[in-house]
This record gives structure tokens, sequence and C-alpha cells, in this order.
């Protein structure tokens, strides 16, 4: 995941000549989301390359649980302000910002999201589609980022290739169908219970299976049938991840996204030389910042693809930015299906 840390206001950066507050979600100290509250502070201004945004809504992902928990493998320096995702409009311009102009809607990725306000670099957010809701795009960025850099960069899938997705019905696992198939690819889902493949299924999966059952290998081998299994895109790890790496043909490609199970897999190193296959980590937070222009590249293709229609973002759930607390539990807890989103309610 790519974030900046957000530990608030910087000395100097405050919106001149304003008595308006700035609402955001503060953690004060790790442990359950519910330990979570909410802080008034001053509306910040931009710096250099950046451009204030009022936040209209923003996405919530299993990597902000794990950040308000200390769990991740990054542990941000207390406070902390959670959310990591964001659509809104530009409410001020910094310095050397040309990008977008004050009104304009933008979506994009920057830690603190959870609040009215966000000073963000132009180049971690771009131009909202009009062909897209505030709500499906903050919710849109993180998820689908992962999924081209992952399945396109990282993974190398070609059109007519086969990709099984773990996960298949929360954020991460749905964006990775919709990508793969905007990339041409066959996709075959899984997930552990019934309503969630039939999501995934929904979602444009061809086909499915239930990695819940002991012999999902066997189910999966049927649903695969003649062709070949190319990248598996596993954000879940645990027991699951050895079985789908069994799967995959020789020359596939593992994808090491996650690990919602929150258990890390041990797969033996004999099977990626008796499958002439490779395991390869997606650190797209690594990449982005290694190459600044990366995350800004990402959004942009993906937007021209919404607006092509060769993409459609999947539905999201949207709740008030107020039971942000309450939200977080549920992702944690695995009680998502599809994508989270909180909206602004001011």
């Amino acid at each position: 995941m790519y974030f900046r840390i957000d530990r608030g206001v910087s000395i100097g950066h405050r919106l001149k000549g304003t008595t308006m507050s700035n609402r955001r979600l503060v953690c004060l100290e790790f442990g359950p989301p519910e330990n979570l509250t909410f802080e008034d502070s001053p509306v910040p201004s931009p710096g250099p390359g950046e451009v204030l945004v009022k936040i209209t809504a923003a996405g919530v992902g299993f990597f902000d649980g794990l950040m308000v928990q200390g769990l991740y493998q990054i542990k941000p320096p207390l406070p902390y302000y959670p959310g990591s995702e964001f659509a809104g409009t530009v409410a001020e311009q910094g310095d050397g910002a040309h990008h977008f102009k004050v009104g304009t809607r933008v979506m994009g990725l920057s830690g603190g999201s959870f609040a009215d306000y966000i000073c963000v670099s132009e180049k971690d957010c771009t131009e909202i589609p009009p062909n897209l809701s505030d709500e499906v795009a903050s919710g849109f960025c993180a998820n689908y980022s992962t999924g081209l850099y992952g399945l396109q960069t990282c993974g190398q899938l070609q059109p007519g290739e086969t990709a099984l997705i773990l996960g298949a019905s929360g954020g991460i696992g749905s964006s990775g169908i919709t990508i793969a198939k905007a990339l041409g690819a066959r996709v075959i889902a899984a997930a552990s219970t019934q309503a969630k493949l039939d999501l995934a299924l929904a979602s444009g999966a061809d086909a499915g299976v239930l990695y819940s059952k002991d012999d999902w290998r066997s189910d999966f081998r049927q649903a695969l049938g003649e062709d070949t299994l190319n990248v598996v895109y596993d954000p879940v790890g645990g027991s699951i991840s050895e079985t789908a790496f069994r799967c995959l043909s020789p020359g596939g490609r593992f994808l090491v996204i996650g690990f919602a199970s929150g258990t890390i897999p041990s797969i033996p190193l004999n099977l990626p030389l008796l499958k002439q296959s490779s395991i390869v980590g997606v650190d797209w937070g690594g990449a982005a910042v290694a190459q600044s222009n990366l995350t800004r590249g990402l959004l942009k293709n993906l937007a021209q693809w919404i607006q092509d229609k060769k993409l459609k973002p999947a539905p999201v759930t949207v709740r008030p930015l107020s039971s942000a607390p309450s939200a977080l539990a549920e992702q944690i807890g695995g009680e998502v299906i599809g994508k989270l989103v909180l909206k602004n309610e001011a």
C-alpha cells in the first residue's frame, strides 16, 4: 500500500485568513477501531506542488484497519490520522501546483483522508472521470492501482491467459477480477462462501470455486478445463496459498498482494523449481516511492479505461464518515463484501 503518513498540519501550513475547522479521525494509541475519536484542527493550506482537497468520500481498506492496530509492516508514529484514499474537490492550489484548478473533482491517495480536508501532492491524484461518482471514485484508487500494477507490470498477464483471483469478493479481489478482464484474461474466482463467490461471478469472473472446501483444488481443475493457469493473484495468504501455487501451470506467476487471513504462508521452495514458476511480491507502495510519477500514471490510465468503458468499477457500500470506527471494525472482522466507503456529511 502506498500512502503518506499524515501526522497533521505542518507548522506554517495553515489556511490563511480562515477560522474553518477540519474534522478528522485520530488514533492516539494502537488498538481496536472502537478507540478512535474525531478531533477538530485548523484547515491546512497546501505546500509547494500540493492542492487542498475538500473531501466528499474516502475508501476503507483492510490496510487501514491494520494501521490503527499497529499491525502493519510499517508502524506510524502517534498521533496517527487514518485513511488512505479519497475523492473530493480542489479548494486551493499551492505554489507551483498547476494540474488541477479550484473546483476540479479529483481522486487520489494520501494518509489522513478520513477528514474534511487534506493537502496532497498533485502527483498522487488525478481528475475523476465525468461518468464516475465521488463515492465510487473514493474506493477506486488503492485497489485498482494495486490490480493494474500487480497484474500488468508484475504479473505480465496477457490476453488469452488465465488468472486465479483469491479473496475474490473483497475490494482487492473484485478489482483484480475487473482489471484481469480488462487485460483480456480468463478469470477464475475463489472465495470462502457461496454468497461471496456469487458476488465475484457478478463482478465478471468466468468461473468460481470455494476454497473453504477440502477438495477445492479438484473443483478448480474442473473449472480450469483444458486451459493453463498463468497467474495467481493472492491478497489472502494462509493455507490456501500453497494449494493455489500447486495449481499453477509451468511458467506461471504467483503474485503476493497481502495476508488478509492474518497468516503469512510458507511455500516450499522446491515448488517454484518443480513448477518452473515464480513468486513475485507486488510492493506497489515501494515502487511508488521509488518512481514519483507511478501513482499518477496508474490513476490516469485507469481513469481513461473508465471513460473508454473498458473498465467498470464495482459498486460500493456507503456509510457516513461519522461511522468510521465501526466501519473499520467491520473491515478487519471480515464482515465487508465488496468495497466500503465513507461519505462526508459536511
